[in-house]
């Protein structure tokens, strides 16, 4: 793949899934926000469960640790993060941009938990200084009533973030649970299951298949979000799996809030506050700082290395899991990989069966 169609392919990823923020706050007009988050993976599922049948040998989970994934991305990374995301939008304060940016807080949110599950090393200064700045840059978005704290867009804005939090989490726990399966057939059956949590979820809210407003606009959302930005998305995502380091694959959280914020206004009228761009580059800056590390090491690789893309995306594969590793392994690998180089070696990775969340939090 030349450069150009890489750079063209990571921007369109980041206009897909930034767009989806305003196809949700669009599609809500019309469905319960629930049911919309449910059948749009009901969509999504079956077309990348196709996909999966098409590109695997076995589309079918074999094992308990495979099992064990695939429901721990169904209940957190699908149904957890889309059903709260989707509850969030429903509230007018929550534009598109503010929802991508605080969604962007995923990559921060799973260093931290990661950290406390995988006993990783203790964050550094530098890396609690990140995580603070990533949730003041939260703060700075919902802009509190210092007399009544949870008063106005508070409550929806913290609910967004709890849809982050949920889509770190499953994202740390199924590394943690380390299982073989590949990465298609663990979202399509991730999506299809919470899908069914989903409808399970809407009942028990009280919503009904009789409140969806079926128009043109309505059917030009979820078709949007379900073959769009799920299916085409991550078929361009897992084209760019073997083409990208962890640092650009993470940055793509930080440039669809650009597209969810144009889109938004041309579509929607929504505006860019001054509160709503600080909060952005505050979040950014924490980004920077929690993957200070791996900034350094992606850098030096593109410097100094003249290894071929099939290299990188080796190691990259082994990194993706949650976007990052321990500072004490990475300074390993690094010295490992510039002897290797060196030596004209190239080092035995994990392959591409490895099951990886990458901590990138699609609409």
């Amino acid at each position: 793949m030349t450069q150009y169609r890489t750079i063209g392919l990571f921007l369109l990823l980041a206009a897909l899934w930034g767009s989806a923020f305003v196809a949700i706050n669009a599609g809500l007009e019309y469905f319960p926000p629930i049911l919309f988050a449910a059948f749009r993976f009901d969509i999504a599922g079956l077309l990348m469960l196709a996909y999966a049948a098409y590109v695997t040998d076995d589309p079918f989970p074999r094992t308990r640790s495979g099992i064990a994934t695939v429901a721990t991305g169904s209940v957190l990374i699908i149904a957890g993060y889309h059903t709260l995301l989707f509850i969030g939008e429903t509230d007018p304060a929550v534009t598109s941009a503010i929802a991508a940016i605080i969604v962007g807080l995923s990559p921060l949110l799973t260093t931290g938990f990661a950290r406390i599950a995988l006993d990783d090393e203790r964050l550094a200064v530098p890396g609690v200084i990140g995580l603070v700045l990533g949730f003041a840059g939260v703060i700075i978005l919902a802009q509190p009533d210092p007399t009544n704290p949870l008063a106005g867009r508070t409550i929806p804005m913290i609910t967004v973030f709890l849809a982050a939090a949920s889509f770190a989490l499953g994202s740390v726990l199924t590394r943690a649970i380390d299982s073989n399966i590949r990465i298609e057939p663990m979202e399509a059956w991730a999506m299809l299951g919470g899908a069914g949590i989903m409808h399970v979820g809407s009942v028990v809210a009280g919503e009904s298949p009789g409140e969806v407003i079926w128009t043109a606009e309505s059917v030009l959302a979820i078709g949007y979000l379900a073959v769009v930005a799920s299916a085409v998305g991550y078929l361009i995502y897992f084209t760019l799996l073997d083409n990208l380091g962890p640092i650009e694959i993470n940055l793509v959280s930080y440039v669809a809030p650009v597209f969810a914020a144009l889109v938004g206004w041309v579509v929607l009228e929504e505006g860019l506050t001054v509160p709503t761009a600080a909060g952005f580059v505050i979040i950014f800056t924490g980004f920077v700082l929690i993957k200070r590390r791996a900034i350094r090491a992606e850098i030096h690789e593109y410097r100094h290395s003249n290894v071929s893309p099939e290299w990188r995306a080796s190691r990259f594969r082994e990194r993706l899991s949650i976007g990052f590793q321990c500072d004490a392994e990475t300074r390993f690998r690094e010295k490992l990989d510039e002897a290797c180089r060196v030596a004209s070696i190239e080092f035995p990775h994990d392959g591409p069966g490895r099951n990886y969340f990458a901590g990138q939090s699609p609409g």
